[in-house]
């Protein structure tokens, strides 16, 4: 009997015409990662122009006091418009120097911030770590009883202070412009505080459990970590003290006495009555000086500032 061979049926192959459809999805990821990166240029061109032209215009009337501070006179008074001095000149800053005792001025002046804003910075950041991380019974009332007090304006303080100043002898003294804030000021506190409640507080009961005294916690722990904080309050609070002429006109009464700005408002009273605002122009940048080296040495601890509350884990 013979045996039947098996012969495999051929498999037909399947046409080759026939394409098999693929989904563009790389091509959509493409142009949507395209279209992503075109709106994210267009609004960075629109954020940095606003930022631009808001600097700008903020810039816009210091650069002018600088620019006519070089001016004559004359051209200064020319009806047309001209930005670049011409001619350029350093009258005026030698008649500010030479008919105002501006170092004087500035010595003055430098004795005040000196002997107030250390202290004041040290004394607040202590009473800010006590509200932020001790637990004290009522604080929560206590803190709204200080703050409460930047409600009261200066100006109402003023006769009563005065009398009492009177009284003890500090008129013709630096001691009301620097002994009444050695100590105190809420608003710095309060700010203080919120930088404080990004400080995990874990790091303070370690170092309870080490034997570590609340005034070393402060000193080792806190203000290291406060610098940020404390460098962007310097640049107000001398910004303020320097700034000021009301305090130091009621209290000096002495021109040995006088602060910068009380002299060169004094000064500035004869000019603007003649006119040469010119020589105005130029005191009023040599006051700006000392302001704008203070933040070109603080400014990184001043951008720091502006992230209050971030803490790296």
């Amino acid at each position: 009997m013979k045996r039947k061979t098996l012969v495999p049926e051929t498999v037909s192959e399947a046409p080759q015409d026939i394409a098999v459809p693929v989904k563009p999805q790389r091509d959509e990821f493409e142009i949507r990662k395209r279209n992503e990166k075109i709106k994210s240029i267009i609004f960075k061109i629109l954020v940095y122009g606003i930022l631009i032209f808001l600097s700008a215009l903020v810039m816009f009337p210091f650069v002018v006091m600088v620019l006519d501070s070089f001016r004559t006179f004359a051209h200064y008074s020319a009806s047309r418009l001209n930005i670049w001095p011409d001619p350029f000149t350093w009258e005026n800053y030698r008649r500010v120097i030479a008919e105002v005792n501006i170092l004087h001025g500035y010595l003055n002046t430098f004795i005040i911030i000196i002997c107030e804003l250390p202290c004041n910075l040290f004394f607040t950041s202590m009473a800010a770590f006590s509200f932020a991380k001790l637990r004290l019974k009522h604080k929560t009332f206590w803190l709204l009883f200080l703050l409460s007090g930047m409600m009261v304006p200066g100006a109402v303080l003023t006769m009563p202070r005065y009398f009492v100043y009177s009284k003890i002898n500090w008129i013709d003294t630096f001691l009301p412009l620097i002994v009444p804030h050695l100590f105190s000021n809420a608003g710095r506190m309060f700010f203080f505080i919120q930088f404080m409640h990004g400080v995990p507080s874990e790091i303070f009961e370690a170092a309870k459990v080490d034997g570590c005294s609340y005034f070393k916690m402060h000193l080792m722990i806190m203000l290291p970590l406060l610098l940020p904080a404390v460098a962007a309050q310097a640049i107000f609070g001398f910004m303020g003290t320097w700034n000021d002429y009301f305090a130091p006109s009621i209290y000096l009464h002495k021109e040995e006495m006088y602060t910068l700005q009380v002299l060169l408002a004094n000064f500035f009273t004869a000019y603007k009555a003649e006119g040469s605002f010119t020589v105005v122009f130029a005191g009023a940048t040599l006051s700006c000086l000392p302001m704008i080296v203070l933040y070109l040495i603080l400014q990184n601890y001043f951008i720091k500032s502006m992230a209050i509350g971030a803490v790296k884990g």
